[in-house]
C-alpha cells in the first residue's frame, strides 16, 4: 500500500513513466496559504543537475486539482499532479531483470501486470510528490520554531564532518536547507563531487551517507513501542527508494562505549532540562525529550549501471549479460537528501497532530 498516515493521512500515486505522478494529502489543515515558491524551491533541488546526475530533465511543474482554492486550503483532499514530459520507454525490457531493481518482485507480487517502464511505481520518481509533502510540512513546522535540515555525511569512504562537531542552530540548518548539495565542510563538496564522477566514467555508481537533525521539538512526542518516533522515522525513511539503513544518535557506535560513557547526564540549563551529551539523538523511550534529533541514513549505490551484469531472461528462464541502457545517476545521495528533509518533516508534523490535533492558523 502507499498509503500511511493517522492524522494527515497520504496517497501517492502514479508511475515513473506514465502520465502523470501525484499525491493526496487528507485532514490537511484549512486555511493555510501555501508557499508554492517553497514548493518550487524545493522540488528544484531534488531535481538532476550537472553532471552528478541523469540525464532526464522532469520539470517538476505542479498542478493543485482539489483542496486549495481562492490561495487557501480548504480541508478537502488535497491533491497535487506532477507530468512527466521526459520518459523514454523503449530503453526498458519486460524480460531481463535489473539486477537489485523490483522487477523481479514486482513480477512475482502483480503476476506480471506491473508497469516495468523506469520501474514504474517502484522508482525513485515518486518522491517528487514526497518533496511537495515536505514543503507544506515544514511551512507548518516553522510556525512552531521546528526545523528539519541535513547534510551528506558521506561519499563511499569519504566522510564531512558531523553535526556533533557544531552547536546546533537553526541557522546551521538553514544554510544547508538553501544549499543544493549541503555539506559541513565546503572542501568536501569537491571530494565528494570528484568520487561521483570517477564512478560515471567507469559506468559503475557510488553511495554515501546522510545525517539529519531537528531542532525546536519540545518534550513529549511519540508513544512508546510501536509508534515511537524511531519507529515513525524508520517507516517512512524506508519507503524511499535506495534507503538500506538506519542509526540514531550515536547509533552503532554506541556498542562500542560503556554505560558510563554512553547514558547522557541530565542537568538544568535556563529552568529547562537538558541533557550534556546527546548520544540518544533528542530520543529516550521512543519519545522526544527536547535536545535536536538526529540520525543517519545509509543510501545504497544507484542500481542502474553501465557496466556488463550477469542477470536472467525471466521469459525465456536463461542466464543472460545485461548491458542497460537509459539515462541514470552515478550517486542519488545528493538528491534523496532533499527527500529525507521532506519525509521527516512530514513525519514530526504527523506526531504533532497525533497528540495536539490540528492547531494552525494562517
Amino acid at each position: 500500500m502507499s498509503t500511511f498516515g493517522k492524522a494527515i493521512e497520504i496517497n501517492l500515486f502514479g508511475e515513473s513513466h506514465g502520465s502523470t505522478i501525484g499525491i493526496v494529502i487528507n485532514n490537511f489543515p484549512q486555511g493555510i496559504a501555501l508557499d508554492l515558491d517553497l514548493i518550487r524551491d524545493s522540488l528544484l533541488k531534488r531535481r538532476p543537475k550537472s553532471a552528478l546526475s541523469t540525464s532526464r530533465q522532469e520539470q517538476d511543474n505542479f498542478e493543485i486539482v482539489s483542496g486549495y482554492f481562492n490561495g487557501l486550503t480548504t480541508g478537502a483532499p488535497l491533491t497535487f499532479l506532477i507530468p512527466n514530459k521526459d520518459t523514454n520507454s523503449s530503453d526498458y525490457s519486460p524480460n531481463i531483470l535489473r539486477p537489485s531493481h523490483a522487477d523481479y518482485t514486482a513480477r512475482e507480487k502483480y503476476n506480471n501486470f506491473q508497469d516495468y517502464r523506469g520501474g514504474g511505481h517502484f522508482s525513485g520518481r515518486l518522491t517528487a510528490p514526497i518533496v511537495i509533502l515536505g514543503a507544506i510540512s515544514a511551512q507548518l513546522l516553522a510556525k512552531k520554531g521546528i526545523i528539519v535540515g541535513s547534510h551528506i555525511a558521506s561519499i563511499k569512504d569519504a566522510k564531512d564532518k558531523e553535526f556533533s562537531d557544531f552547536e546546533p542552530t537553526i541557522e546551521l540548518l538553514e544554510t544547508l536547507n538553501s544549499s543544493q548539495f549541503p555539506v559541513l565542510d565546503d572542501l568536501k563538496s569537491k571530494v565528494f563531487e570528484d568520487i561521483i564522477l570517477s564512478a560515471k566514467n567507469d559506468k559503475d555508481s557510488v553511495g554515501g551517507t546522510t545525517e539529519t537533525m531537528i531542532i525546536g521539538l519540545s518534550p513529549g512526542y511519540g508513544e512508546p513501542f510501536f509508534d515511537s518516533i524511531e519507529s515513525i522515522l524508520s517507516h517512512l525513511l524506508f519507503s524511499i527508494p535506495s534507503i538500506k539503513g538506519i542509526e540514531f544518535g550515536k547509533g552503532f557506535d554506541i556498542t562500542k562505549l560503556y554505560g558510563s560513557e554512553a547514558n547522557d547526564s541530565f542537568y538544568i540549563q535556563n529552568d529547562k532540562i537538558e541533557t550534556k551529551t546527546n548520544n540518544s539523538g533528542g530520543i529516550q523511550g521512543g519519545i522526544s525529550n527536547g535536545m535536536p534529533i538526529t540520525f543517519k541514513v545509509a543510501i545504497k549505490p544507484t542500481a542502474s549501471i553501465g557496466k556488463t551484469q550477469n542477470t536472467v531472461d525471466i521469459t525465456e528462464m536463461k542466464e543472460v549479460q545485461l548491458n542497460l541502457k537509459g539515462r541514470h545517476d552515478p550517486s542519488i545521495v545528493h538528491r534523496v537528501v532533499h527527500v529525507i528533509n521532506a519525509i521527516t518533516s512530514y513525519a514530526i508534523l504527523e506526531l504533532i497532530i497525533r497528540k495536539e490535533g490540528i492547531l494552525w492558523t494562517n
